[in-house]
């Protein structure tokens, strides 16, 4: 779940939409629009870290709907961006987008201006739950978009919700079938956070919205990454990278919930292999990167083992990669 972004926060000044989930107002008051002068910047910056890599680096526009802006704003921002990709900063731009805001016309100033890859906000393919969450377009425009991405050949990447208003497991799972049809190179999930000012504040505070929890979310995701991990669609992220505190009044946010996420799956995982195995103390090994994960958080995975009858201790075994395992039976 990781990807190499030279990111850039376009705020949402040219969405059509106020959705339920997004406080619209208060993002474009206190989050400054990038210049031409800041994507230089940006770019000159990732170029002095040595964990930057040209060939594999984005330079990447987030904010939800960067093709709804004012277009000569969004080519200023394109032509800037398109110099470092012709210089071999980069290795082309990724934009982020609403499936009703793409057509040919974009396409075509896109593909000219280096984009290689686009992500679209789809949130759900129940057009019952988009509609209720005010999003203004629906999943037939998700289905078009897509079609239409893939005959520009750019590299398609999808976003979905979870627990907005309206919403349950099924039609979260439903969402992820329909999106995995589409075949993206890559998706991001995104458990619904309640904030201010927002519509689901306001639904929540009335008892007409509960909002998701994050054990629950967690739960969902463990079910949700492995489908689009088992059809080589890369998860490269799970929950909102950060977010102001203070204005959270509800939902499913916690600051490492894709960790949480990776030790339910791994638990899952683990589980079903050692309830085959007599109860009894084991060893399990994994990639060095994992091992955090595998024991869980406040060793929450270690714990649950033991009251199933498996006393484990986690080991690295550079050998393994991702989240492949062993088991052996510890002898004293």
């Amino acid at each position: 779940m990781s990807h190499s972004n030279i990111a850039l926060f376009v705020p949402h000044i040219g969405c059509p939409c106020r959705c339920s989930f997004c406080d619209q107002h208060s993002i474009t008051m206190h989050a400054k629009s990038p210049s031409e002068n800041d994507v230089h910047n940006a770019v000159n910056n990732a170029l002095q870290s040595k964990n930057y890599n040209p060939n594999e680096g984005q330079i990447a526009f987030f904010g939800g709907s960067f093709t709804a802006i004012n277009r000569d704003y969004m080519l200023s921002l394109l032509k800037s961006a398109k110099e470092h990709i012709d210089n071999g900063d980069a290795k082309g731009i990724r934009i982020s987008t609403r499936p009703d805001c793409i057509d040919r016309e974009i396409l075509d100033i896109l593909k000219k201006h280096s984009v290689t890859s686009i992500e679209l906000g789809a949130q759900s393919m129940s057009d019952n739950v988009l509609k209720l969450n005010q999003r203004g377009h629906s999943s037939d425009d998700v289905r078009n978009a897509c079609k239409l991405i893939h005959e520009y050949d750019i590299e398609l990447g999808l976003q979905m919700m979870t627990g907005l208003y309206g919403d349950d497991d099924d039609n979260a799972i439903y969402t992820a079938n329909e999106l995995i049809k589409l075949s993206p190179k890559t998706a991001r999930i995104y458990p619904t956070v309640v904030f201010k000012n927002t519509m689901l504040d306001k639904l929540r505070l009335s008892g007409e919205y509960i909002p998701q929890t994050v054990e629950n979310a967690v739960k969902l995701g463990a079910k949700l990454i492995p489908m689009f991990e088992e059809n080589d669609i890369d998860v490269i992220r799970f929950g909102l990278h950060e977010a102001d505190e203070c204005n959270i009044t509800g939902g499913a946010w916690h600051p490492a919930i894709a960790q949480l996420v990776q030790s339910e799956i791994i638990r899952e995982n683990v589980i079903k292999q050692l309830t085959n195995l007599k109860k009894g103390e084991y060893e399990i090994g994994c990639s060095p990167k994992k091992i955090s994960d595998f024991i869980g958080q406040k060793r929450a995975n270690i714990k649950y083992f033991e009251l199933q009858g498996y006393k484990c201790i986690v080991k690295a075994n550079a050998n393994l990669k991702g989240r492949q395992f062993t088991i052996n039976e510890r002898k004293h």
